[in-house]
């Protein structure tokens, strides 16, 4: 590129307020309207508008727009132009007159899903080249010939190289989330596809921010771009509810468990920040009855094909995934995003939430900050430009009466009630309706529908109240107690914490320290507890365990709330003994492991094992 060229791109101005936007989809093509017509699209999105304008329909683009603003449908509008011209079908495919890249292999394809029904009419050839796949299969595919041809830039660069792909008459490339792709370092494959490209050729250059690094690509290869900066323009992620959820520091996992059973969603996107975590959090949730799967770098493309299919087929409900591995994944059902780790960036927090809230839907994303996290989180949401209501972790109360809110709207019940006042009765079904009435009475059989309703499905946790406008305090003072269950019986805060608040009538937050011994178990009630706890389990039963006074353990530091993982874990989520046996899921829908009816659980949390 010459100096003047270079001078025209970095002189180019936001022009999105100029521009004179479409109302509807344009006409001009009318494969493409049909098209869209079919896939019930009517209003175009603020970057389809500002694309459409007629005087930009041979210019380079510089477009500022993020992930979920409709950009595949917006690039696949703009260059029309370029390959039907004034054609209603395109002719036989041979080389490319398209290239579109893509930073992952799951973006790639759903660029090839969304310009293959797009192009469907005009009789467009589309090939996809992504890495993990079949090569000899992609360059017989390119061979026969292909109107588009959509992939990831090293199985681009690679089918270049061996002459498989020629580039020669493409009339237009178009890099889809380059910020992505230079951030993943993929500088040396774009400019080599790039540099490739025949001189007489448009450029579409599509990125969530537009970085130093963006202004130098598009100083090289662009002429006279014109910009376009919608992501500034429109309200951060307007269709999403952002929520701060202020959890104990060693109850990520079990806070977890209640989001998402407190925020049901259809599918949910859980982020981790490493491999490692992303392991271990989709094995907490397996383990509790969750339907999920987990996504991270090292999994084989088939691996990640399979577990994203599982999501959009509603088998799996819960997605867990690192930043980058989670690159691309678009699931159309997606209501919820929870951060269980917070993330490095005000840029990492907008990528990761924007997986929600998608074309016009609602979504919620949601934050787990511990307590001693709490002004790094505030720095995050202020950087992003986000207002985040705060609250704690919702509790099984809570959760239990949402259950109940939702059985009262079940849909079966509903059609139940309706039918019978129509007079539109099911009379296959009529005589077990009779004998059911015949032999049990009303309540017992509503007893028997929610105990069905929320049957083998993962039980809420038990989890130690945190304010959300602040930590609590670290330390008071509290009494020593002695209860003789150790770890050789399995001993776990996961069941102790629950039996100690039932025999001494306390709460969760009035148990300090644990601390889980061989042979017995010593913990702290608060000193404004210990009078009431005292005379509580003096009347229990003998066939309780046995709880007595005792002297403090080595360096006691007071009353401790934080409750870490200590000498035996804590009742924060510590690892003393073997944990308590988790119930599995059943029947219901919801993130439990069958669809079917609405996902709920118990209300008494997570039970103690039997001996």
């Amino acid at each position: 590129m010459t100096d003047t060229v270079s001078q025209s791109a970095e002189q180019t101005q936001n022009k999105a307020a100029d521009l004179k936007v479409a109302p509807s989809f344009p006409d001009t093509f009318p494969a493409l309207t049909k098209a869209l017509e079919g896939q019930g699209y009517t209003t175009p999105t603020q970057v389809q508008q500002a694309i459409f304008d007629p005087a930009l329909q041979d210019k380079d683009l510089l477009v500022s727009a993020r992930t979920g603003s409709g950009k595949t449908v917006a690039f696949g509008m703009a260059f029309a132009q370029d390959l039907l011209g004034s054609e209603k079908k395109l002719p036989k495919a041979s080389a490319p007159l398209a290239l579109v890249v893509a930073p992952t292999r799951e973006l790639a394809q759903q660029v090839q899903k969304e310009l293959e029904w797009l192009y469907a009419e005009a009789g467009a050839e589309i090939a996809c080249c992504i890495g993990g796949t079949d090569a000899r299969r992609e360059a017989r595919t390119l061979e026969r010939g292909a109107h588009i041809v959509v992939g990831t830039p090293g199985r681009l660069c690679d089918h270049l190289s061996r002459r498989n792909l020629k580039l020669s008459k493409v009339r237009v490339a178009v890099l889809d989330e380059a910020d992505e792709m230079l951030d993943m370092g993929f500088r040396e494959e774009l400019e080599k596809l790039l540099d490739s490209l025949p001189e007489q050729h448009r450029t579409l250059l599509f990125s969530a921010t537009i970085a130093k690094e963006i202004v130098t690509l598009a100083k090289r290869f662009q002429k006279d771009s014109v910009r376009i900066d919608v992501a500034s323009n429109q309200k951060q992620h307007a269709d999403i509810e952002y929520r701060a959820v202020v959890t104990p520091p060693k109850e990520l996992e079990a806070s977890l468990v209640n989001v998402l059973r407190y925020y049901e969603s259809p599918t949910a996107m859980v982020f981790c920040n490493t491999r490692m975590m992303v392991k271990e959090v989709q094995t907490y949730l397996m383990d509790r009855g969750f339907s999920s799967v987990a996504i991270s770098g090292e999994m084989g493309q088939n691996e990640r094909s399979r577990a994203i299919e599982s999501l959009r087929s509603g088998h799996a409900r819960v997605c867990v995934a690192t930043d980058v591995a989670a690159r691309g994944i678009d699931i159309r059902a997606l209501e919820l995003v929870v951060h269980v780790t917070l993330p490095g960036s005000s840029e990492s927090l907008l990528h990761r939430s924007g997986r929600t809230g998608r074309a016009g839907r609602k979504g919620t994303s949601v934050l787990l900050v511990p307590v001693n996290q709490r002004r790094r989180a505030e720095r995050l949401l202020n950087q992003a430009q986000i207002k985040a209501e705060w609250e704690a972790v919702p509790t099984i109360s809570m959760i239990t009466e949402r259950d109940g809110q939702k059985l009262m709207e079940n849909t079966l019940l509903k059609q139940a009630a309706k039918a019978e006042v129509e007079g539109s009765e099911n009379t296959g079904d009529q005589a077990l309706i009779s004998k059911l009435v015949e032999t049990y009475d009303a309540k017992q059989l509503a007893a028997a529908l929610v105990e069905f309703y929320l049957a083998g499905l993962p039980a809420p946790e038990n989890i130690a109240p945190v304010s959300p406008t602040g930590p609590s305090p670290r330390e008071m003072k509290g009494a020593w107690f002695r209860m003789g269950l150790g770890r050789k019986e399995g001993a776990d805060p996961k069941w102790l914490v629950p039996l100690i608040c039932k025999l001494g009538n306390v709460q969760k937050r009035d148990i300090g320290d644990i601390r889980i011994l061989p042979d017995h178990t010593l913990f702290q009630i608060a000193d404004a507890r210990v009078h009431q706890f005292t005379l509580e389990i003096a009347g229990a039963g003998n066939d309780q365990p046995s709880i007595e006074p005792s002297a403090p353990p080595p360096q006691d530091a007071g009353f401790n709330r934080s409750r870490g993982r200590g000498n035996g874990g804590g009742a924060g989520g510590g690892r003393g003994g073997k944990p308590g046996a988790p119930r599995k899921g059943g029947k219901g829908g919801g993130f439990g492991k069958k669809t079917g009816k609405p996902f709920a659980g118990r209300s008494e949390g997570r039970k103690r094992p039997k001996k």
